[in-house]
């Protein structure tokens, strides 16, 4: 089948609401820094109120991981189809919009009516680490019924977003959704997402990746957790028994990059951090973006360090999106 899309995404479709903090804040409200912690509705709702009453919000974003990352993609311009669900509600709408402006097609971003749109709370402390606070609403209802087959069949590779790992439902998708790759000869490609899938959801994360998968992103952190390994080659003997293929961020120190015969590191850009959220993400999706378009792993890690640079230099996941093409004229394709 001729390939009408260059990359296929699945992940929990949330809308960022972004504010910067102190660390007393943190403290204060009983939050642990730097992971992404689950929370019902109640209790992020205590915190939104906790954090608006003295601050101003600084975004909102159209967001979740593989969201974040295939909007890069696009605007790179791969052609990008987006499985997500959000709910019929202003945010829903707003999600909607923010992904048909990035040029990222997205029918199966279902809005539904029996649940709101699912709110991550992204809290960015001066010395830009990102601590993020999610209510998952009804993207948490993802299932197999919203697996697009004939997307994933036309499409040159699924990314799979680790975030998926705890919902019941969202795992028997991507399972779904992982056979249907394998059977048209659609590469895999997953990320960890966050350390905090890896220290509470080893076996969930470890289920969604079945056999494999061709390519794997993680960070520092991830890696070595997932490992169970105290230095990064160690957690590279590991993760290539899961794939073939790979890349650890290790933040501005850059990038090490494996593949069946070797291991590069791929030095990182100076520049003056501000936040570090959607960084990893926009990484991702600029490597999917080089590969979807025949470019080595090393290049599109390359360009993929680039883009991460730009990100963490400004406030939110994301680039203006002209700023993404305007990367490419300093590639090596």
């Amino acid at each position: 089948m001729p390939h009408r899309y260059d990359l296929y995404a699945i992940g929990n479709a949330l809308v960022d609401l972004e504010y910067l903090v102190t660390d007393d804040f943190l403290q204060d409200n009983g939050v642990e820094k730097g992971l992404m912690t689950l929370a019902e509705p109640e209790s992020q709702a205590k915190l939104i109120t906790q954090l608006e009453q003295t601050l101003t919000r600084e975004k909102q974003a159209s967001g979740g991981s593989a969201a974040n990352s295939i909007i890069a993609a696009a605007a790179f311009g791969a052609r990008c189809f987006y499985n997500g669900k959000v709910g019929n509600d202003a945010l829903g709408q707003f999600y909607r919009a923010d992904l048909d402006a990035a040029g990222v097609f997205s029918p199966a971003t279902a809005a539904d009516a029996s649940a709101p749109t699912g709110t991550c709370v992204v809290m960015l402390t001066p010395d830009t680490e990102r601590t993020m606070n999610t209510y998952l609403g009804i993207s948490a209802e993802l299932g197999p019924n919203d697996v697009d087959a004939e997307a994933i069949r036309a499409s040159r590779w699924l990314y799979i977003e680790g975030y998926l790992c705890t919902s019941d439902s969202a795992r028997a998708a991507v399972a779904d959704a992982r056979s249907i790759a394998r059977e048209a000869d659609t590469s895999l490609a997953m990320t960890f997402s966050d350390p905090a899938m890896v220290q509470y959801f080893k076996p969930q994360l470890t289920n969604m990746l079945a056999d494999g998968v061709d390519l794997l992103f993680c960070n520092e952190d991830e890696a070595l957790g997932f490992s169970g390994t105290s230095s990064i080659e160690q957690a590279i003997d590991v993760l290539r028994k899961i794939s073939n293929n790979g890349i650890i961020t290790i933040g501005p120190r850059g990038a090490m990059v494996w593949d069946q015969h070797s291991v590069q590191h791929l030095d990182g850009l100076k520049v003056n951090a501000i936040d570090t959220l959607g960084a990893g993400d926009s990484f991702a999706g600029a490597v999917l973006y080089g590969l979807s378009q025949g470019w080595s792993l090393v290049d599109s890690a390359q360009l993929g360090i680039r883009t991460a640079a730009q990100v963490v230099s400004q406030l939110g996941p994301r680039l203006p999106l002209d700023a993404y093409r305007e990367l490419l004229g300093v590639s090596t394709s």
